[in-house]
């Protein structure tokens, strides 16, 4: 049995406390979704679990971790880039990259065999002496998993394991989690798979303006709690609002009362001394009732504070037409250092659509999705570009807030910080570098980026990947309503559902509509 007691994790950085009080059990068979925005100690939490030299870097922390000799696999976020130039078939034979191979390893092979079979990865990838920097970020995802799995651990530490995947995966990482003995403590920002698998919530959250933790703890599923939640934060700025209605009612007739005996008292004849001293009994009883008014005040019930009330929006009309088509290309062949992927692909693109396409990891999504963004940037129309790997886009050097202003007027400048301010950038975070952000935060900034540019069509590739499940609705809800094009790479089940119009799958023979 796992056991939290007391924890404090503080960033030392800045000594922001990012989690506080924290007491947790975990039980045989629990299936935890850490939830929360970026930034908020998700993965610090994760990775203190696993092994505290991994956070010893960058955070303190207090409190007691007991494990009792449980045997804990942990899936990283970011697989080390020191893989990168290893075979495919030594990351199973080797414990670390810097390690020798272990031969006793080779026992496991006929497992990961298996294992590659179950997750639908190609077995050429293990015999063809691939490395691992070939891969796509979903078969990193993969091997990482089947590695994990193979030492046959007693709780799953997985970070960001739907990041990446594709759709086919994500069903059978879901019927895993759902039917694995095994206790689960798991992030992720898809919310189908959160729906369909969670049994526990933590969220993690940063109140009053990012300077107060605050943490929950439910048993339940992720979609109760999320409804649970609206109904609470509802229902208790439900009564605010009435108890502030009615208390600045309270205070409009005292208004009135003091203004009147205030002006008795001022005009009162100084041959009226009886009459002078029963305004001025009269005036002590008014302030004194001012004072318990002031008082009732403190006690209001308070509007809930939470962080992920994100606010975004399309402030113009794209000037591409509908149905003009922008793109009308075949592609003989679609290729990856010097691979051939598909040896056709016909794609007719007109404005105004929602596309998005999907496939199977490493057959050519984001190939084909660059070299559409490559084909039409430099046409008459504004086109805005979010990569998968965020840092292709962006300047790490720069202040977060010089990023998104093209013009560094005063008006435009306020804008920025509107914006950011509205995707709950703290006045710190916009004044810093971008290098400093989190992956979600990197997100929200090409996002404002496309929105402050004017975008008329937007290539976005995995828009919803790194962003919270509870930030992610007001994000699919924008995007719905944008009246440009949308050219998207994605597996998140919700955005296709709700924000596209056209949907293709990708496979080794062409691009077929759905």
């Amino acid at each position: 049995m796992l056991k939290i007691n007391d924890l404090k994790i503080v960033k030392k950085k800045d000594s922001r406390v990012l989690i506080e009080n924290f007491n947790f059990i975990l039980h045989k068979g629990d299936k935890v979704a850490v939830i929360g925005e970026e930034g908020n100690g998700k993965s610090s939490l994760l990775k203190l679990i696993f092994d505290e030299n991994l956070i010893e870097d960058y955070c303190y922390f207090s409190g007691t971790i007991d494990k009792e000799n449980l045997k804990i696999g942990y899936l990283e976020q970011i697989l080390n880039e020191d893989w990168n130039k290893e075979e495919v078939i030594n990351f199973f034979l080797k414990e670390n990259y810097n390690h020798d191979i272990d031969y006793n390893k080779y026992n496991d092979l006929e497992k990961v065999y298996n294992l590659f079979s179950k997750l639908n990865l190609r077995k050429d990838i293990l015999e063809n002496n691939r490395f691992i920097n070939s891969l796509s970020g979903g078969e990193k995802i993969k091997i990482q998993l089947i590695k994990i799995l193979i030492s046959d651990p007693d709780v799953l530490l997985l970070d960001e394991p739907s990041n990446d995947i594709d759709i086919e995966t994500l069903v059978w990482l879901e019927d895993f989690i759902k039917r694995s003995d095994k206790s689960i403590i798991y992030i992720s920002h898809d919310e189908t798979l959160l729906e369909n698998t969670s049994n526990t919530i933590i969220h993690l959250e940063q109140i009053k303006k990012k300077s107060e933790p605050r943490h929950t703890i439910c048993k339940m599923n992720y979609k109760d709690y999320v409804e649970n939640r609206l109904n609470l934060i509802n229902r208790q700025n439900s009564i605010a609002n009435k108890e502030k209605k009615e208390f600045n009612e309270k205070m409009n007739r005292w208004r009135k009362i003091y203004q009147r005996v205030d002006h008795e008292q001022a005009t009162i004849s100084r041959q009226d001394p009886h009459g002078g001293y029963l305004l001025k009994k009269k005036m002590h009883a008014v302030k004194s009732l001012g004072r318990r008014l002031e008082k009732e005040k403190e006690n209001l019930t308070e509007k809930v504070d939470t962080e992920d009330s994100i606010n975004m929006f399309f402030n113009y009309k794209s000037n591409v037409p509908k149905n003009k088509i922008i793109y009308n290309e075949t592609i003989t062949p679609l290729m990856v250092n010097e691979k051939v992927l598909v040896n056709e692909v016909k794609l007719v693109i007109k404005g105004g659509e929602h596309v998005a396409v999907i496939g199977k990891n490493g057959c050519g999504k984001t190939t084909l999705i660059k070299q559409l963004y490559n084909k039409i940037k430099d046409g008459k129309y504004k086109v805005g570009y979010m990569p998968q790997n965020y840092d292709d886009k962006l300047n790490l050097d720069s202040k977060v807030v010089d990023f998104v202003c093209t013009i560094k007027d005063k008006e435009t400048i306020t804008l920025a910080k509107t914006y950011l301010g509205s995707m709950k950038f703290s006045e710190e975070e916009m004044e810093g570098k971008v290098r400093q952000l989190s992956g979600g935060q990197k997100a929200k900034l090409l996002l404002i980026k496309l929105i402050l540019d004017k975008s008329d069509i937007l290539v976005l590739d995995e828009p919803t990947r790194n962003l919270s499940p509870l930030s992610n609705p007001v994000i699919r809800k924008m995007l719905k309503e944008y009246e440009g094009c949308i050219i998207s790479v994605s597996h998140d089940r919700k955005y296709i559902s709700e924000v596209c119009d056209r949907v293709y799958e990708l496979n080794e023979s062409g691009l077929y509509e759905m």
